[in-house]
């Protein structure tokens, strides 16, 4: 159960937000949402944030999910796993690579499963989850491998973004309702 109540599933106020979040959302709110919505403004700006985080990119779709399920299996947030596994594997990664997310970084070397560019990622996404601080080795093979600034910020505002969402999700208990 989570630590503070969810708002109701049929909420309805305030409308423009509610429907702005429905609408990004497939028509639903989901548990985050039930639990954002408690302040409103912080509701507002964590739907246009991870609107934003989300739409197509520089940064490709499977990237954005190889990036996010390893934040999320690193941060062990259940809600963003369950919601998020599927989704990577539909964008074309396998099981054998979702799997070997669970043991990175030594995982993330492993030619077999990822190139070079998913291997500079996940380092990255390791740097960015459990050291705070990237180093510069690391930083340049992301540069070299993605090729243009717009798609190295994406990356890092897709591993930040869902940092912090595990954060909340963790501390205050939210779970997994798909």
């Amino acid at each position: 159960m989570a630590r503070i109540p969810y708002l109701p599933p049929d909420l309805s106020e305030p409308r423009e937000l509610v429907d702005s979040i429905r609408a990004r959302r497939g028509g639903k709110l989901v548990q985050i949402d039930r639990i954002m919505l408690h302040s409103p403004h912080l509701a507002a700006g964590w739907n246009a944030w991870v609107g934003a985080v989300r739409t197509p990119s520089e940064l490709s779709s499977f990237h954005k999910e190889l990036a996010t399920c390893a934040t999320v299996i690193l941060t062990g947030c259940e809600y963003e796993i369950v919601r998020h596994a599927p989704v990577f594997l539909n964008e074309g990664g396998t099981q054998a690579q979702l799997d070997a997310l669970h043991a990175l970084p030594a995982a993330g070397t492993n030619a077999a499963l990822f190139n070079a560019t998913e291997q500079a990622i996940l380092q990255l996404t390791f740097e960015m989850t459990r050291l705070v601080e990237v180093g510069q080795e690391t930083f340049d093979a992301v540069a070299k491998a993605l090729g243009s600034p717009r798609a190295i910020l994406e990356l890092v505002a897709v591993v930040g973004t869902y940092n912090m969402a595990a954060r909340i999700l963790k501390v205050l208990d939210i779970e997994v309702k798909l």
